[in-house]
């Protein structure tokens, strides 16, 4: 069972005395919303119905997931097997503070400006966290984006969606997007990032291409989270291949290698976002020792950021 903290676990904004959020993150589901109400299930009840809506329901992955709508009227998140516009992700069964992890990771990242959609976490009837994101494919009940994984696009399977390299990441930018220089730095921006919380898990299906007004270029960010603490004892560094390796990236290989020699950034364009990580970097800690993880894995997750900072900038 989850303590309840002082700050909103969708804001990270500090509550109200006796609310469990805040109004800056009530106003991200609902402009006009004042309370939310709990989600009607434990995490147990959670589970049990993954299983029942297990042949209903399209989303799948190794992180249990549940399709959901935000019924304004009623305050509170409705589990459905069409027509969804949240994503919600109780507690792991196996690991220790996913939905916590998740929510910290995408909160880190949307410091330094990745493109992220409303998400946060939510507390059930047993008060255990819930995370929750909202679908970027859906505009409305009538607009529907286009969107596409790079496992799709490089006609790869979910069974083979880690046989590829970062290289073949590039060439699909290039090859569909319509402004590929903008999204090659928004790329970069995305793989120094992952690099530094331990994401190692970043394989094609965690990117997209998603067409918005005419225009093709990466989705929003998901499925961020520092799976080298949840894992434990992981030998690779990133899910798929950069320069022939997985592991013991330092500056030469992805800023050197990758930033400029393969992506083809300017200068300007590498030190915009190193400068905009580095800028952003000191408010890290206090985020994550703030953050809803134990004790014990806040200080796992600050000290592999520190040990990859170092690493990659010192």
């Amino acid at each position: 069972m989850t303590e309840k903290r002082l700050i909103c676990p969708i804001s990270y904004n500090q509550i109200p005395d006796q609310s469990l959020y805040s109004p800056e993150g009530l106003k991200q589901l609902d402009r006009k919303l004042i309370k939310l109400c709990l989600l009607s299930y434990t995490t147990q009840e959670l589970h049990k119905e993954i299983s029942l809506r297990a042949n209903k329901i399209s989303i799948q992955g190794v992180q249990p997931k549940l399709s959901a709508r935000f019924n304004s009227t009623k305050k509170s998140f409705e589990l459905v097997n069409k027509r969804a516009t949240y994503i919600l992700k109780p507690q792991h069964p196996l690991y220790s503070e996913v939905p916590e992890n998740e929510s910290l990771s995408m909160k880190l990242g949307e410091t330094i400006g990745i493109e992220m959609p409303v998400f946060g976490m939510i507390y059930g009837s047993d008060m255990a966290l819930t995370y929750f994101i909202k679908r970027f494919d859906r505009k409305g009940h009538k607009t529907k984006f286009a969107v596409e994984d790079f496992s799709q696009l490089t006609q790869k399977t979910r069974a083979t969606k880690y046989n590829a390299t970062m290289e073949q990441v590039i060439t699909v930018v290039d090859s569909y997007c319509t402004f590929p220089l903008i999204e090659k730095v928004k790329l970069f921006k995305r793989t120094l990032f992952n690099f530094l919380i331990g994401n190692e898990d970043m394989h094609l299906k965690n990117f997209s291409l998603i067409t918005r007004e005419d225009k093709i270029e990466l989705a929003p960010a998901y499925d961020f989270l520092n799976t080298t603490i949840i894992l434990e004892n992981t030998k690779e560094e990133m899910a798929l291949a950069l320069r022939g390796k997985k592991s013991n990236f330092k500056k030469d290989t992805l800023i050197d290698y990758f930033a400029k020699e393969r992506l083809r950034l300017n200068q300007n364009s590498i030190k915009d976002v190193l400068d905009m990580i580095e800028s952003h970097y000191k408010n890290w800690e206090s985020m994550i020792k703030g953050s809803f993880l134990s004790d014990e894995n806040k200080e796992k997750y600050l000290s592999l950021v520190n040990v990859r900072w170092a690493r990659l900038f010192q």
